[in-house]
């Protein structure tokens, strides 16, 4: 949609013209899978599509949220201490981020009319609701004046989703849409926040992201039983001695000694997971660097499979994707990203072998699940931004 039509979209749904106009990206994480709220590295990179929002004050003393992807408008009167509101609701994402304002001292005292739309396909996993926060937080900081960096942004979003979604997320979706760059990826510690901008150079290749569309539910409960069973090997192994504050410290050495330790079987699963994701991430980013890509498809692959054994997120419409496309010659890795249940495979895929690529895994999806994958070739782009 254009933003012409966009800000003809405003005018009818609230009777005035628009006073700001916002983007934020989603992502893809091309690995370093359910590491971020473990303390581990992961490395997203922005994608070109995402989330607009489009904002005017008004002088009813209310927020009215409308997306253009569903008829009503939602109305919510002004006030400190926002309400979340029942259902679900997909504004709960925004009003999340203006409680965050408003928590950390910054008054939001006028009433504001928002427009969404976006073009992220819904339920892919690839971070529409952390684009949604973003581009609230980054719209709400250049209307207030708050100053926000990049990062704080970020945290807000995070901090919404935790209190007004109820998905315990960690920091690596809305840090991506936050900090994103044009042909860059983020290699980002989610302990400390630090990170750095790492140049991604796929000459005569591309990333082409394959949607199940199976839909991805983080909100179904399983997402946060993860969350849980981390937490229960991180306080299994601190029990044994070891002084360490995430699962992430861990190097492979030392869970290998104290694996057979571990009396919960499915947490111990879990901690394999993440300690072998934190490695496989921090070789596969250093092959990246050194232009091996054939070693960082390598890591792709073997980050599936430990996501499809150990952490089992994967489920048989990934697995049937991502299996799919480790047989097609020309496929360097292909593995699932984001939080899993469905969604998407983010795959990198040699110039020539992209349109053999899209018909054969498309037609052994369809073969093995019933149902049709979409194919994206994307663009990593930049992140939120005012238009």
């Amino acid at each position: 949609m254009e933003l012409k039509e966009l800000k003809e979209a405003f005018a009818k749904a609230y009777g005035q013209e628009v006073s700001g106009i916002y983007f934020s990206p989603g992502r893809v994480n091309l690995i370093g899978e359910h590491t971020d709220y473990n303390g581990g590295h992961v490395f997203p990179c922005a994608l070109s599509f995402g989330t607009y929002l489009l904002l005017a004050k008004n002088n009813l003393n209310k927020w009215r949220f409308k997306s253009l992807n569903l008829p009503e408008i939602i109305e919510v009167d002004v006030t400190d201490q926002p309400a979340i509101l029942p259902n679900n609701a997909w504004a709960n994402y925004v009003l999340g981020v203006l409680a965050q304002f408003i928590k950390n001292g910054t008054k939001v005292a006028s009433g504001y009319d928002f427009l969404i739309w976006g073009n992220v396909p819904a339920g892919a996993g690839l971070s529409s609701s952390a684009a949604l926060e973003v581009v609230t937080a980054y719209a709400m900081n250049d209307q207030l004046g708050t100053n926000l960096t990049r990062t704080q942004m970020a945290l807000y979003g995070q901090a919404a989703e935790h209190e007004y979604a109820g998905v315990n997320c960690g920091i690596m979706d809305q840090f991506a849409s936050a900090q994103g760059k044009v042909n860059m990826a983020i290699n980002l510690d989610c302990a400390t926040l630090d990170f750095e901008l790492v140049p991604v150079e796929l000459k005569g290749m591309k990333v082409v992201i394959a949607n199940t569309h199976s839909p991805h539910k983080l909100d179904s409960g399983a997402y946060n039983a993860r969350v849980a069973q981390c937490q229960e090997a991180l306080k299994q192994i601190k029990a044994l001695g070891l002084n360490i504050d995430n699962l992430a410290q861990l190097t492979q050495e030392q869970f290998d000694a104290v694996a057979d330790k571990i009396t919960d079987p499915v947490a111990k699963k879990r901690a394999r997971h993440v300690v072998g994701e934190v490695k496989r991430t921090n070789d596969a980013i250093a092959a990246l660097k050194q232009g091996d890509i054939v070693t960082f498809g390598r890591l792709m692959n073997g980050s599936h499979v430990s996501l499809r054994d150990d952490y089992e997120v994967t489920g048989p419409e990934l697995d049937a994707l991502a299996e799919a496309a480790w047989k097609i010659e020309g496929v360097l890795g292909s593995r699932m990203t984001g939080g899993g249940f469905g969604g998407c495979t983010v795959s990198i895929v040699k110039d020539e072998a992209i349109d053999r690529f899209i018909e054969r895994v498309g037609a052994e999806y369809t073969a093995k699940t019933g149902l049709k994958a979409d194919f994206y070739i994307a663009e990593i782009g930049d992140g939120a931004r005012k238009l």
